[in-house]
C-alpha cells in the first residue's frame, strides 16, 4: 500500500470511530509503530487528528465566536438544555460558563427553579435577568468577544470566593481516556478554578464534541458527575463505567 493510501484510509478510520490506536494500525496495514508514528505526526500537522499516547484522536471542532455558535444546531442544544435543567435542584448555587449550548441551557431553566448562578458570560447573565427565582453574579475580568466571556486573574480570583453545588461547563472536547480539554489557555484555565470549587460536574455535549480533544486538559474523565448527550449518539460505554451518570435528551 502507497503512503498515501495509508493515510486515506487512517483518515476514514478516525471519521468512523473518533479514535485510532498506533499498535492495531501496524497490525492492520503490516507496517512498524514508527512508520506508524510518522503516519499520524503528519495527519496532524495537516489537522486531521491530535496526537494522544498510543494513537490518534479527532480534534475538537473550532466554529468560532459564541454569536455563530449560537446560531448552529440549535435544536439539538435546546434538546440537551432540556435534558440538563432536569438534573438541577432549587437551592442551588451553580457555575455556569460560557458556550452556546449552555447558553441554550440557562433559556431552558424553569420560571419555578430557585437558583443562584455565578456565570463570566454576560450572555447568560443577560438571559437571566428577568428570571423571577434565580439570583445572579457576574464575575468581572478582561472580556474576550469571540469566547463571550471573562477571563484572567480577576475572573478567577472572584471565582475562588465561592462555593458551587454544580458546575455546568462548556466543553471544547470530552472522551472517556484523555477527558475534558479546552482549546483556550486562559479559558481552560478559569473552567478548572470552576470545577476546583464544585461539588458536582455536569457537561452537556453534542456529538461533534464527544470523542474529540482539544490542546488544553481541564479535567480527568472521572471528574465528571453528569455528562447530557443527543439523543440517538453511539456508545458511550467508556463513560458509563466510570459511573458517570449519563442522560440522553429525549429521554
Amino acid at each position: 500500500m502507497l503512503n498515501d493510501e495509508r493515510l486515506d484510509r487512517i483518515k476514514d478510520m478516525l471519521n468512523a470511530d473518533g479514535r485510532v490506536v498506533a499498535n492495531d494500525l501496524a497490525a492492520t496495514f503490516g507496517v512498524s509503530e514508527d512508520t506508524i508514528r510518522r503516519d499520524l505526526r503528519e495527519l496532524a500537522r495537516l489537522g486531521f487528528c491530535r496526537r494522544v499516547y498510543g494513537g490518534a484522536l479527532l480534534p475538537s471542532p473550532d466554529t468560532g465566536a459564541l454569536a455563530v455558535r449560537a446560531t448552529e444546531r440549535q435544536g439539538a442544544k435546546a434538546s440537551l438544555a432540556r435534558a440538563a435543567v432536569a438534573q438541577l435542584k432549587s437551592g442551588q448555587t451553580v457555575f455556569i460558563d460560557a458556550g452556546s449550548t449552555n447558553l441554550a441551557i440557562a433559556r431552558a431553566l424553569p420560571t419555578d427553579l430557585r437558583l443562584t448562578v455565578v456565570t463570566n458570560a454576560p450572555a447568560i447573565a443577560t438571559t437571566l435577568s428577568d428570571h423571577p427565582q434565580i439570583e445572579v453574579i457576574v464575575l468581572g475580568g478582561l472580556y474576550d468577544q469571540g469566547k463571550g466571556a471573562c477571563l484572567g486573574p480577576q475572573t478567577i480570583r472572584e471565582a475562588t470566593q465561592i462555593f458551587a453545588d454544580l458546575f455546568v461547563l462548556g466543553a471544547c472536547g470530552v472522551d472517556a481516556r484523555i477527558g475534558v480539554t479546552a482549546l483556550d489557555a486562559g479559558e481552560a484555565e478559569v473552567k478548572r478554578t470552576m470545577i476546583a470549587q464544585s461539588s458536582l460536574l455536569l457537561i452537556a455535549a453534542t456529538a461533534d464534541k464527544l470523542g474529540t480533544v482539544a490542546p488544553f486538559r481541564i479535567a480527568e474523565p472521572s471528574r465528571i458527575d453528569h455528562l447530557v448527550v443527543e439523543d440517538g449518539i453511539g456508545d458511550v460505554s467508556g463513560f458509563a463505567a466510570l459511573d458517570i451518570a449519563i442522560h440522553r435528551a429525549g429521554d
